[in-house]
C-alpha cells in the first residue's frame, strides 16, 4: 500500500483565495483572538487532480463561482435533494437490527426492560443527531466525522477513527452480502448461494458508480419499503393486541407473566443496551450525505429534527407492540435470524393476525433491508476512504473522482476489500471471518464518541474565536448536557459490553477477545500517527472552523448575512477608516489656515 503519509500535490487557484482575518472586536465575555489560517491537512484553494479517464478540466468562466466552487475545489457534487435526505434519514436504521433480533431484547429483559433500553438509547442517539446535526449544518462535509476529530482534537484520533469505521463498513457490507446468498435460499435452494451474493455485490456496485443520486435514489425506495412495512405492523399489531384480528384479546398479558415486566431486573436492561446500539448504528449517515446535499443549511435540520419522531414511532413503539404480542419467554424469540426469518418478532406477529404468508413477506422485506443495508455501507465507505485521502491520511490515489463526482478508486477497494471479506465466509468453519468481524465489532459505538467529542470541542472553538452562537443555522438540544450525557453513556457501553465474559463466576477468554479485539486495533492506529507524524492537539483559539462552513467565502453553502461577527468586524473597520479619514481631513484643514 502507498504511504499513508502521502501529502497532497497542488495547483493554486487563480480566484477564491481566502484567509481569514483577525476579529477587530470581540464578541462580549469572550476575549479577543484571531481566527485562524486554513491549517493540517489541505488547503482550501487545493484543486483535485484527475488522472486519465477522470475529469481534470478547469470550469468554465461561468462556473467559476461560489455556488460552483464547492464541486470545483473538492470534485463532489452537491446534487441530494431534500426528498432524498428525509427518507435516508427515516429509514436508514431500519434493518435486521430491528426486524429481527428485536426478539432477544425482548427475551433478555422482558416487555419493560426492552422498552426502557430502546427508549433511554433512542434518547442518547437524539442528542447524538443533534450534536451531529449542529456540527454537519454548519460544517457540511462528506465522510465528516473523522475529519471533525483531526480539525478539533487531533489529527491522529481522525486517523483512527477514519480508519476504523471505513473497516466497521467494509466488514457490514460483507455480512450483507452472506445475508443475501442465506434469504434466497428460501426462494431457490437448489442454486448456490454464492451465487446471489455475487449479484448483489455487482447491483452495489451499480448503484455506486455512476452517480450519488443511484445511491440515493435506490435508498429511498428502500427506505420507503421499510418504512411502509413498519407502519403496517403497527396497525395490525394494535389490531391483534385489541382481539380485532387472531381470535384473541392480549391487553397487557405479557406484562404479568412469569418475571414480567423487567425480567432480570437492571441487569437484564444493561445487558441488551449492546443490542440497541447496533440496531440504532448507521442514523450518523446523515452526517456523512450532507456533504452532497444541495441545500444542507436548509434540509439537514430538518432530517435532524425527524429523528426523534422516528425513535419514538418507529423502535419504541414496534418493542411496545411485539411485548403485547409475544411472551418474553416464548423460545422463539431468540432464534430469528436471517436464514430462520418465521421466527423473527414481525413475521409472529402477522402471523397472529392471521397472515398466512407472513414469513415469505417478511423475506422479501428483508431482502431489500440487506440490500439497502449493503448499499449505504458502501457509499459510507467510500466516502470515508476519499475524506481520509484529503486529509493526507490515506493514498492520494484514493482522492480522485470521476466527472459525476464518484471517488472512483475508493468505491473499488472498499467493495473489492468487502468482497474478500465474504470471501472468507466460505473458508472452513468461518473461524477468519469471524474474527476479522470482531475487529470491527465496537467501531460503531466508538465513531458516536467522536461525534460527541467532535461537537464539544468544535462549540468550544467556535466561541473563544468570538463567533456568535446565535449565527449557527442548528443548534444542538440542551448543549453542553447532551453530548457530555452521550460521551458517558456509549463509553460504559464500549468498555462494559464484554460483562458476559465474567459471568457466572467463570471468564470467557473468547467472549473477552471478542468484545474488546477493536480496542486494541483503535489503540494502534493512534499511536502509528501519533508518534510517526507528531500530530498535536489543536488549540482552540488555532482550531479551523471556517473552511467548508457556512463562513467560507469558497464554499457552495457560503452565507455571510449569518456571520455576524463579520458583519461586526466589518462596522468596526468602517468606522476605523471613517474616523481616520476625519482625523486627517481635520489636519489637513488646520495646515492650510
Amino acid at each position: 500500500m502507498h504511504d499513508l503519509g502521502v501529502t497532497f500535490s497542488r495547483r493554486q487557484s487563480k480566484r477564491h483565495h481566502h484567509q481569514s482575518s483577525p476579529p477587530l472586536a470581540a464578541q462580549d465575555g469572550h476575549a479577543q483572538s484571531q481566527a485562524p489560517t486554513v491549517s493540517a491537512g489541505r488547503d482550501i484553494d487545493e484543486v483535485v487532480e484527475i488522472s486519465e479517464g477522470i475529469s481534470d478540466s478547469e470550469p468554465k468562466e461561468d462556473e467559476q463561482v461560489v455556488t460552483a466552487s464547492r464541486t470545483r475545489v473538492h470534485g463532489l457534487k452537491r446534487s441530494l435533494s431534500a426528498r432524498h435526505l428525509s427518507f435516508i434519514s427515516l429509514g436508514g436504521t431500519l434493518g435486521t437490527g430491528l426486524f429481527i433480533t428485536a426478539g432477544t431484547s425482548l427475551a433478555m429483559a422482558g416487555p419493560g426492560g426492552a422498552l426502557v433500553s430502546y427508549a433511554f438509547l433512542g434518547g442518547i442517539v437524539f442528542f447524538l443527531m443533534s450534536s451531529l446535526g449542529e456540527l454537519a449544518t454548519f460544517m457540511p462535509i462528506s465522510g465528516s466525522f473523522n475529519e471533525y476529530s483531526s480539525r478539533f482534537g487531533d489529527p491522529a484520533i481522525g486517523f483512527a477513527l477514519g480508519w476504523n469505521y471505513w473497516f466497521n463498513y467494509v466488514c457490514v457490507a460483507a455480512s450483507e452480502l452472506v445475508a443475501v446468498g442465506i434469504i434466497m435460499r428460501n426462494y431457490l435452494p437448489h442454486v448456490n448461494g454464492v451465487v446471489w451474493s455475487i449479484i448483489s455485490a455487482a447491483i452495489l456496485l451499480g448503484l455506486n458508480l455512476f452517480s450519488v443520486r443511484g445511491y440515493a435514489e435506490a435508498e429511498f425506495w428502500f427506505a420507503a419499503i421499510k418504512v411502509v412495512t413498519v407502519i403496517v405492523f403497527i396497525v395490525i399489531g394494535i389490531i391483534v393486541a385489541a382481539g380485532g384480528l387472531g381470535g384473541h384479546t392480549y391487553g397487557v398479558e405479557n406484562w404479568k407473566i412469569e418475571s414480567a415486566p423487567f425480567h432480570d431486573g437492571v441487569p437484564g436492561v444493561l445487558a441488551t443496551l449492546v443490542l440497541t446500539g447496533y440496531a440504532f448504528q448507521g442514523t450518523e449517515v446523515v452526517g456523512i450525505i450532507a456533504g452532497e446535499a444541495a441545500d444542507p443549511i436548509r434540509t439537514v435540520p430538518k432530517a435532524i429534527r425527524q429523528v426523534f419522531w422516528r425513535i419514538l414511532l418507529f423502535y419504541v413503539g414496534c418493542i411496545f407492540i411485539i411485548g403485547l404480542i409475544i411472551p418474553h419467554n416464548d423460545s422463539s424469540l431468540v432464534n430469528a435470524s436471517t436464514d430462520n426469518i418465521g421466527q423473527s418478532p414481525f413475521t409472529m406477529v402477522f402471523s397472529k393476525a392471521g397472515l398466512k404468508p407472513a414469513a415469505d413477506v417478511m423475506n422479501a422485506i428483508i431482502l431489500t433491508t440487506v440490500l439497502s443495508a449493503g448499499n449505504t455501507c458502501i457509499y459510507i465507505a467510500t466516502r470515508t476512504l476519499w475524506n481520509l485521502a484529503m486529509l493526507g491520511q490515506a493514498p492520494a490515489v484514493f482522492r480522485k473522482v470521476t466527472k459525476s463526482g464518484i471517488p472512483l478508486y475508493s468505491l473499488g477497494l472498499s467493495l473489492g476489500i468487502s468482497t474478500g471479506v465474504f470471501l472468507l465466509s466460505l473458508i472452513g468453519s468461518q473461524v477468519v471471518y469471524t474474527w476479522v468481524l470482531s475487529l470491527a465489532g465496537i467501531t460503531g459505538f466508538v465513531s458516536w464518541l467522536g461525534i460527541a467529542f467532535s461537537h464539544i470541542r468544535f462549540r468550544g472553538a467556535y466561541v473563544r474565536q468570538g463567533y456568535d452562537v446565535n449565527d449557527l443555522p442548528y443548534r444542538s438540544a440542551l448543549y453542553p448536557f447532551g453530548p457530555v450525557l452521550c460521551l458517558v453513556v456509549i463509553t460504559v457501553i464500549v468498555f462494559g459490553q464484554g460483562w458476559p465474559s465474567f459471568a457466572g463466576g467463570t471468564f470467557h477468554a473468547k467472549t473477552f477477545v471478542t468484545s474488546y479485539v477493536s480496542i486494541p486495533v483503535m489503540v494502534a492506529l493512534y499511536l502509528f500517527w501519533k508518534l510517526g507524524k507528531k500530530s498535536k492537539w489543536v488549540r482552540l483559539d488555532e482550531a479551523d472552523v471556517l473552511r467548508d462552513s457556512i463562513f467560507d467565502p469558497t464554499s457552495s453553502i457560503y452565507a455571510p448575512d449569518r456571520n455576524s461577527r463579520e458583519v461586526r468586524d466589518q462596522n468596526v473597520l468602517l468606522a476605523s477608516s471613517q474616523d481616520s479619514l476625519a482625523s486627517v481631513a481635520t489636519g489637513f484643514k488646520f495646515s492650510t489656515m
